[in-house]
């Protein structure tokens, strides 16, 4: 198969030729610069380096055609971007200042070179007239989308690769975290619950209207868009159950109403940590593809029953730990957990191979190696059968 065969094929709910490789297309899916020059010297590749969404301060590296080729990566990402005078203003910044975005959000630089989430415009408010009075951004400009068309068109013409398509950040409750700060949006989830309420709203009310641009651009030239919003921790979820499904269910629901209103594509959805008891929530609001299975929260690490349960109506894309197996293993380590993976969510398809988020500096180099030539060696279907 073609890569775009075996992705389409897995994405249906049909056995590839083998598991397909998500790596380095999106920042949930992506690659820090740091393993992703030694990556590059390992491989032997001499290669620019590149930010994903043109964004220096984000970290995340824009993998070039070579290394992707080299990691058997099937799939190719088509992403927006700031507008034109946000890049501009924040290229020609004091160097060490903060990064604002057209949100009015932004982040400091902690340390050098490494930035953390803290400009948080909204971090007051507490009144749906503040949300009101609010500067908010222009989801019309039309150069956040102006290059989507020409590169969703080129990699359908080419027909080699699955796209995946990430319009960055449109994600309410991570926006409103961005806007606010994460513990004071919920908190205010519990003390304020009609404010929390009518941010979410109108965040997702100028995310569809960016969507709705970025969708027309891609046209017909899209298999999997992704979407997402974090919502677990290491042990359990964020909010409550009963909290997600009167406040922010509807708002997710929504938004994928909206999108499957216009692209056949599938919607995979990203979030991280142990969200087992919405996994039914989500397939209800119309989810595909459930990324990243972190592997390491809580009911999550039992494969087994997300397969059992769940393995009928959702693809998993992800699965390979990077808070202990990728950092801290050997390439033998990643090797086993890779095989195990793949053992437990590839049979009878359903899976799509990457790590656990972004992989983050801590990962060598090696082990990023080791992980795909293992979907090489055990991937190949019909399983059980290493090549």
């Amino acid at each position: 198969m073609t890569p775009k065969e075996r992705v389409l094929a897995t994405i249906n709910h049909q056995e590839p030729d083998r598991v397909p490789i998500v790596l380095g297309v999106s920042n949930a899916t992506g690659i820090k610069m740091k393993p992703y020059r030694a990556l590059k010297q390992l491989i032997g590749v001499n290669a620019e380096d590149r930010y994903l969404y043109d964004w220096p301060e984000l970290g995340t590296a824009a993998p070039d055609e070579e290394t992707l080729t080299r990691l058997g990566v099937d799939v190719r990402g088509v992403l927006d971007l700031e507008p034109d005078w946000v890049l501009e203003k924040n290229r020609s910044r004091p160097p060490h200042s903060d990064y604002v975005d057209s949100w009015g959000s932004g982040a400091k630089e902690v340390t050098p070179g490494e930035w953390f989430p803290m400009v948080t415009p909204l971090a007051a408010a507490t009144t749906t007239e503040e949300i009101e009075r609010y500067d908010w951004p222009d989801m019309d400009d039309p150069t956040r989308v102006a290059h989507v068309a020409e590169q969703a068109a080129a990699l359908a013409a080419e027909n080699e690769y699955a796209i995946l398509a990430t319009p960055w950040l449109l994600f309410p409750l991570e926006r409103a975290f961005a806007m606010q700060g994460m513990d004071t949006f919920l908190m205010n989830l519990a003390m304020y619950p009609d404010f929390a309420e009518a941010l979410l709203w109108k965040i997702e009310e100028l995310c569809k209207t960016l969507m709705g641009h970025f969708l027309a651009a891609l046209g017909e030239n899209v298999d999997i868009i992704k979407v997402g919003d974090d919502l677990g921790t290491q042990e359990s979820l964020l909010m409550s159950p009963q909290m997600y499904r009167q406040i922010l269910k509807p708002v997710h629901a929504d938004f994928l109403r909206f999108i499957k209103g216009r692209t056949g594509a599938k919607v995979l959805f990203h979030t991280d940590g142990d969200v087992f008891p919405l996994v039914d929530d989500l397939i209800e609001i119309g989810v595909d593809i459930l990324n990243p299975i972190q592997t390491s929260a809580g009911k999550m690490a039992n494969l087994e029953e997300l397969k059992g349960r769940y393995g009928q109506d959702l693809i998993f894309c992800g699965g390979i730990d990077t808070s202990r197996v990728l950092p801290h293993g050997s390439p033998e380590d990643v090797r086993r957990e890779v095989k195990r993976v793949i053992e437990t969510l590839g049979v009878g398809g359903g899976l799509m191979i990457g790590a656990v988020h972004t992989v983050m500096n801590d990962v060598p180099a090696e082990n990023v190696l080791a992980m795909v030539e293992a979907v090489e060696e055990f991937g190949h279907y019909p399983l059980g059968e290493a090549t």
